[in-house]
């Protein structure tokens, strides 16, 4: 760390410059700092400063060029502390768009800050790390999973143990077994070093669909800023298409960012970034440890990792020469995060490359309709792709109407599903069950009285978890051991699940089919990211043939032996009161059949619904994408609904209920009047409370045209700020409606 150079006072000297100094905390702008002479200080470099009698690490921020100076004596301005000068600083466009994003989503400038800063580690001198080699014979006792880590470490590479695990599907702790009989050997791991990508390396052979699409992308990408939606159906090969343009960027030597919904879905990506460039990119995600999210911050800063896939966080890393942004799975609902700084990643994606200069790529099989309406106004290059690469064809999809069909009494499966599992089965090819909802049952009662098992800190009933023996809340994770009794009646053995959650799905199938090899697929059940990973790469490899899963199983996996996909509740996602419900269960639904028949198998979905006239389900089985999305889009058009409109939420949130109904209508009341802007509410929430704090909500709807956000901040500049513990948040763009 820089400290300020000691010189001798001399009456003639300047007076110390001031800068501002922004910090990772909830304050509404920088605070100004005095430099000590001798210390020079450079925008986004990072600095000590002292705050009341504690010290920060903040970064130097801009001021803006309209913006005075502010007149504060220099009395009682603070000296910085110390110039970090061997962290690297924030490039310029890295603050550009934390003031855009703090300005677009009304949020605290420091609160972005803070996710620019997320990897503390990065700020500290590095630990010696150490990892393990290939180093004595084979031991004597060599398992499966003893073999298939040493098949992976006999290229003779210094192997952290993490990853070593990971490429093995393996713990950690095979590997110290391995270790303990002095196969192989602890070695200091090298520094981080710029990845060696091999871009001439054999790539796969393009159809002439996707070549022609991979040319239209190079010719759109090939320049500054420009965005465009790569829409292929399910396996159409569109990660091979955007690879092209990746490797075009970092020939250029810039860098490259994927993004991804799902950090389960990095796994295969990575495995398909090496067959294509023979080297693993850097991974950014919330499973990483402490020191390897500091290593990937510093190697993207000093511009030694050249492409870097991540979750939507990925978005804040400190990239100095981005030269390429991919948003796969562009429509993902996953991309939006509601706490704190509320963000859509999709839409500060177009945002961070319109201001590094930089070419966007949106990738999906099934586009949002703010990216769709967005290519159709030519604000967006639009690329389809409408056959599959390598396949028989798309999968075969058809209804079950369970008016007709029903299941057993007490079942959940239609016999015509039963049938077609059976059948597929018999093939030895896999099926795979789907079901949005987690646990044995959504509901427990009691037969004797009717009570309902209910969170006593939300308002939503405990979810039964039969192979954990609970009852859940999926809200604030409360949960309660499944009790014997009633304890409203106190009858016994009274207690009956109602509904159907995958676990009881589970059961069910193993009653059908007591030899299949069955896999549950549910973020509850999966604890962490490694777990996941086995448990895909043993789908991949056919060492599972039912899988019974969440939305987890339709977020772009590869499954090449998966011939069958039955929808066990299709009109699920339908009863939500939510204006996006019908394109949200599109999307799903489209994307978990997609999963069928990916490769030579041909592939089939079957949907159980009550509803088979409904235009989600028909437009899913005539494969008529098009129509539904136009009356979709016509829908938004006449209400006004975004992309067409604007919307914001309001959210009210304390411990006393009264206390935040009543300043939710002062909030209302004190709404300035505006021709193109309606307030909306208040209105208790659908969820009214959660983790024991009441909820009330304002929506914000607002012609395209109309300055939302000068709007809200007039607004809420005029209001008291909440008292006690009543917290006021904003959404803008909001997703969620709960």
């Amino acid at each position: 760390m820089a400290k300020p150079e000691t010189k001798p006072k001399s009456a003639a000297a300047k007076a110390p410059a001031t800068v501002p100094v922004l910090l990772p905390l909830a304050l509404p702008a920088p605070y100004d700092y005095l430099v000590p002479k001798g210390m020079t200080v450079e925008p986004g470099q990072f600095v000590v400063v002292p705050l009341g009698t504690v010290e920060y690490l903040g970064a130097v921020w801009t001021r803006p060029e309209d913006a005075e100076t502010p007149k504060i004596p220099r009395k009682k301005l603070r000296e910085i502390i110390e110039a970090v000068d061997e962290v690297p600083p924030l490039p310029p466009v890295s603050l550009a768009f934390a003031d855009w994003v703090a300005n677009y989503t009304l949020s605290s400038p420091g609160m972005v800050l803070r996710m620019m800063m997320s990897a503390r580690r990065a700020f500290e001198p590095p630990a010696p790390r150490y990892g393990v080699r290939l180093a004595g014979p084979a031991p004597d006792r060599l398992t499966p999973a003893r073999t298939r880590v040493l098949e992976v470490a006999a290229n003779g590479m210094i192997w952290a143990k993490s990853a070593l695990g990971e490429a093995a599907g393996v713990s950690t702790g095979v590997i110290d077994g391995l270790v303990d009989a002095g196969t192989l050997q602890a070695e200091p791991l090298p520094e981080w070093h710029a990845m060696d990508l091999d871009l001439d390396k054999t790539r796969a052979k393009l159809t002439k669909e996707q070549a022609n699409a991979a040319r239209d992308l190079l010719d759109n990408t090939s320049g500054g800023f420009s965005v465009t939606l790569l829409d292929g159906v399910t396996g159409s090969g569109k990660t091979e298409i955007y690879f092209e343009a990746i490797a075009v960027a970092i020939s250029r030597g810039k860098q490259a960012l994927v993004l991804m919904p799902e950090i389960a879905l990095t796994s295969q990506f990575i495995t398909r970034c090496e067959e294509r460039f023979g080297a693993r990119p850097a991974e950014w995600h919330s499973e990483l440890s402490p020191s390897v999210r500091g290593r990937v911050w510093r190697a993207v800063a000093e511009n030694k990792a050249k492409l870097v896939v991540g979750a939507r966080s990925a978005l804040f890393l400190p990239f100095p020469d981005l030269g390429l942004i991919v948003v796969d799975e562009e429509h993902d609902q996953s991309y939006k995060q509601e706490e704190r700084v509320a963000y859509q990643a999709r839409d500060m994606a177009v945002v961070r490359g319109s201001l590094g200069g930089c070419p966007v790529v949106l990738s999906s099989a099934t586009p949002s309709i703010e990216s769709l309406v967005n290519a159709e106004q030519g604000r967006y290059r639009h690329i389809r792709l409408g056959t599959r690469y390598l396949a028989a064809g798309l999968p075969a999809i058809a209804a079950i109407d369970m008016r007709a069909d029903p299941p057993e009494r007490g079942k959940w499966l239609s016999p015509v599903l039963v049938e077609a599992v059976g059948e597929t089965l018999a093939r030895g090819e896999q099926a795979l069950l789907f079901l949005n909802r987690r646990g044995y049952a959504p509901v427990t009662v009691c037969r004797n009285c009717g009570f309902k098992f209910e969170c006593p800190n939300c308002s939503a009933w405990l979810v039964e978890h039969r192979f954990r023996r609970r009852l859940e809340c999926h809200h604030c994770g409360k949960f309660v051991p499944i009790p014997e009794e009633c304890p409203n009646c106190g009858a016994e053995h009274s207690l009956v699940p109602c509904g159907p959650g995958i676990e009881r799905i589970a059961e069910e199938v193993a009653e059908l089919f007591p030899d299949a090899r069955r896999v549950l697929l549910s973020s509850d059940l999966t604890p962490g990211i490694s777990d996941l990973r086995e448990t895909l790469r043993e789908i991949e490899d056919r060492e599972v043939d039912l899988i019974i899963g969440t939305q987890l199983v339709a977020k772009g996996h590869h499954f090449p032996g998966l011939a069958l996909v039955g929808v066990v509740d299709a009109d699920l996602g339908l009863a939500q009161a939510d204006p996006r419900a019908a394109e949200r269960t599109f999307q799903l639904l489209n994307q978990v059949t997609g999963r069928a028949g990916r490769e030579t198998i041909s592939g089939r979905g079957l949907i159980q619904t009550y509803m088979p006239e409904h235009p989600v389900i028909a437009a899913l089985v005539s494969g008529d994408r098009d129509t539904f999305l136009a009356r979709e889009i016509e829908e938004r058009r006449k209400s006004i609904m975004p992309p067409f409109g604007r919307l914001a939420a309001l959210l009210v949130t304390g411990s006393s209920r009264e206390a935040v109904e009543t300043y939710a209508r002062s909030l209302a009341r004190a709404a300035p009047p505006a021709a193109k802007i309606h307030v909306l509410g208040p209105a208790e929430a659908p969820l009214s409370v959660i983790r024991g704090r009441h909820r009330y909500r304002l929506l914000i709807k607002a012609s395209r045209e109309a300055d939302l956000q000068a709007y809200l901040r007039l607004w809420l500049d005029a209001v008291p700020k909440p008292k006690g513990d009543v917290r006021l948040s904003v959404d803008i763009d909001p997703y969620s409606f709960l």
